[in-house]
């Protein structure tokens, strides 16, 4: 079995062992399962494993990787990635902290075998055995397709191509998403890489162009200018992390800038080209034709990344078979995450906006308590954080400010700079509070009242702290009652602290003032 988009050095011989076993055996199945669960990514592995764990029988279906993208082409690698790049980054400027200057170019070829390596060391979590023979879920690798309300073929090329035919009591799609090239004239042909493919890189490359600067463009490409490229990112609108605090947004653009990243918005690909080598044959370098607000542009790179977007997996299922619904978005699920087939439901990033593991963790214990218990969970009532881990981190929960005025949602805003916060001061170059100040923690509030309706932080370890926010938000806890929670000193959760202290400081009102003033006067 061939596996693209890996080297396939021994690490990746180690978690192929894992995640698809060439010598795997798919099961005899069982007249019928409780529950089939299409798709072993984060979902569909927390789904069956839930289910299993209860009792159920149940069936997992996976056609490419165990782990899905979460393990083999997304968190797991990238967080790797980036850890290096920023070792690099503080080896590089230790001097600010009276420490020895880092020198030399440094091991590119060494940091993708180190992930590499942790990659394989994370797979028995997710491992197909582990799956079938610990927790007792009968794993069927190959393409699952539905014939009918009830029933799901199995092909495999395990198997030969034979069929296998698994009838369920319920079903689960869990199939995910794929990194999606936009319709450029040359794009594909020019070898860009995805996601899926960047992480196969053994040399660095001299120049890098990052098409898009969400979330996942900007971690690489910061990641990337650290190890030493040029990078250049473009992007059609007129900012990164169009979703986030615009605020937040520009502390990260101005750190990317510093570390060499340059970008240019309002930007518009109209064609990729792929220059010839030096022997005529294609492999040259690739040149990026465009234009943005200053004109037309030609940039030449040695890789290309796109970064724009993703596309739900919903194509060869059979989902009309089945009478499910569905769109190129992905499958069209009611708030308790079932499909137009009342037998089937759906988690994860194949049926929903919010495209995260965590999300994807979350939605499958609420679907096994709705498809197998009549429970009446509720995806709208998911309180779901996120966070951007660029140097600084931006991490997020609830509304912006723009989501709250596109929504109608009078809130009060809490902003804590910080620069007044001794752990930033302390942690920053030299102690400089205007570094420190490259960071902040806000927090929306709905008007006159003491509840979240959002928040933001920006800064060293913010996808850490936007828990304490998440959890208060979950069970209905304000402001108040973070501030009344004792802190570590110094910690950056502290920010928390300050900002309800901000909001009480607000709620002295001139009348409350006017008391105060009346009662110390009766109590000298």
């Amino acid at each position: 079995m061939t596996t693209p988009g890996f080297p396939v050095d021994a690490a990746d011989e180690a978690l192929l062992a894992q995640v698809r076993p060439r010598d795997w055996v798919n099961p005899s199945p069982a007249p019928r399962y409780h529950l089939v669960v299409v798709g072993a990514g984060t979902g569909g592995l927390v789904t069956a494993a839930i289910a299993a764990g209860l009792g159920a029988r149940v069936a997992l279906v996976e056609r490419h990787l165990m782990g899905g993208d979460c393990l083999n082409v997304g968190c797991v690698p990238s967080k790797a990635l980036l850890a290096a790049a920023r070792a690099w980054h503080d080896a590089r400027h230790a001097t600010a902290y009276g420490g020895p200057a880092g020198q030399g170019e440094g091991d590119f070829a060494a940091v993708m075998r180190r992930l590499r390596a942790l990659r394989a060391q994370l797979a028995p979590a997710d491992a197909a055995a582990r799956f079938q023979r610990e927790l007792g879920v009968d794993v069927f690798l190959g393409t699952g397709r539905f014939m009918g309300p009830g029933t799901l073929a199995v092909t495999s090329e395990l198997d030969a191509g034979g069929e296998t035919r698994l009838r369920f009591r319920r079903a689960v799609i869990a199939t995910g998403a794929r990194a999606a090239l936009p319709p450029i004239p040359g794009l594909a042909a020019a070898g860009a890489r995805t996601n899926e493919t960047i992480f196969d890189l053994t040399v660095l490359p001299r120049r890098l162009v990052v098409l898009g600067a969400g979330p996942i463009g900007c971690e690489l490409a910061q990641a990337f200018a650290r190890f030493g490229s040029a990078v250049t990112v473009l992007e059609r609108g007129p900012r990164v992390l169009p979703r986030d605090d615009a605020d937040a947004a520009a502390l990260v653009q101005a750190a990317l800038e510093r570390d060499g990243v340059r970008f240019r918005f309002g930007a518009s690909v109209e064609a990729v080209e792929r220059e010839a080598a030096g022997d005529g044959a294609p492999g040259g370098a690739r040149v990026v034709r465009g234009r943005d607000v200053r004109g037309v542009f030609a940039l030449a790179c040695d890789e290309l990344l796109v970064a724009t977007g993703r596309a739900a997996n919903v194509e060869g299922l059979g989902l009309d078979a089945a009478g499910i619904a569905h769109t190129t978005a992905g499958v069209t699920v009611d708030d308790r995450l079932r499909t137009t087939n009342r037998r089937v439901y759906a988690v994860g990033d194949v049926a929903s906006r919010w495209r995260f593991t965590h999300a994807a963790d979350a939605m499958a214990r609420l679907v096994v308590a709705n498809a197998l218990f009549f429970g009446r969970g509720r995806a709208s009532r998911l309180v779901v954080p996120w966070c951007t881990y660029t140097s600084p981190e931006v991490a997020h929960v609830g509304l912006t400010a723009e989501a709250a005025a596109a929504a109608g949602v009078a809130i009060d805003t809490i902003t804590v700079p910080f620069e007044h916060l001794d752990r930033a001061v302390l942690e920053a170059p030299g102690g400089r509070a205007e570094a420190a100040a490259e960071g902040f923690c806000r927090v929306h509030l709905a008007r006159r009242r003491d509840r979240i309706v959002g928040a933001t932080l920006v800064g060293a370890h913010a996808g850490e702290t936007i828990a304490e926010v998440t959890l208060a938000m979950t069970r209905g806890l304000g402001l108040g009652a973070l501030g009344a929670t004792i802190h570590p000193y110094p910690t950056r959760a502290e920010a928390l602290r300050k900002a309800a202290d901000a909001w009480r400081r607000t709620r002295l009102t001139p009348t409350a003032r006017r008391v105060l003033d009346l009662f110390w006067r009766l109590f000298r």
